[in-house]
């Protein structure tokens, strides 16, 4: 095979992986807003809701089914109404604050300042992108998080002998 057939197979492959991401967080803030109507309705119907849900997972569905930056508040509010049981939490708003905090240091979620002093957050990555070159990548970024800046990995080169 020439090389143009292999751009053309990664080029087809890319917009698959696109729109099959877009498709997956479409999916994902589908799923977000119908476990919180199932939540509502099972308390309306006198039952209890509970979601076999880790408390990072539900704060990344919380953020991702959102659609805009959301306080430490209201993530507690959305994750009662999904379900979760947070009465296990001696202090729920902690252990919220806790993973968002973990969340945003790993790039997951991004913290947005709202008037009124009140930290809220937002889901970063909705889907992916793709980028031909490293130059290509870092432009995205620095269009994306501009006051980020752009840092070089710590990590050492290996030396190939």
């Amino acid at each position: 095979m020439s090389q143009d057939h292999y751009d053309k197979a990664r080029e087809a492959a890319v917009r698959e992986l696109e729109e099959l991401t877009r498709q997956r967080a479409d999916l994902d803030k589908r799923i977000g807003q119908l476990m919180q109507v199932v939540g509502n309705l099972m308390r309306l119907s006198g039952l209890t809701p509970t979601v076999e849900l880790g408390l990072t997972d539900a704060c990344r569905m919380v953020l991702r089914s959102a659609g805009a930056p959301l306080t430490v508040l209201e993530v507690r509010a959305q994750l009662s109404a999904m379900g979760i049981d947070l009465s296990r939490y001696e202090n729920d708003l902690a252990a919220i604050h806790t993973v968002l905090k973990r969340l945003n240091q790993a790039g997951e979620i991004r913290f947005v300042p709202r008037s009124g002093g009140r930290p809220s957050y937002e889901w970063l990555f909705s889907h992916a992108v793709a980028v031909k070159s490293r130059e290509e990548a870092i432009a995205l970024f620095e269009k994306l998080e501009p006051r980020a800046g752009w840092k070089r990995s710590r990590r050492p080169r290996r030396r190939t002998t």
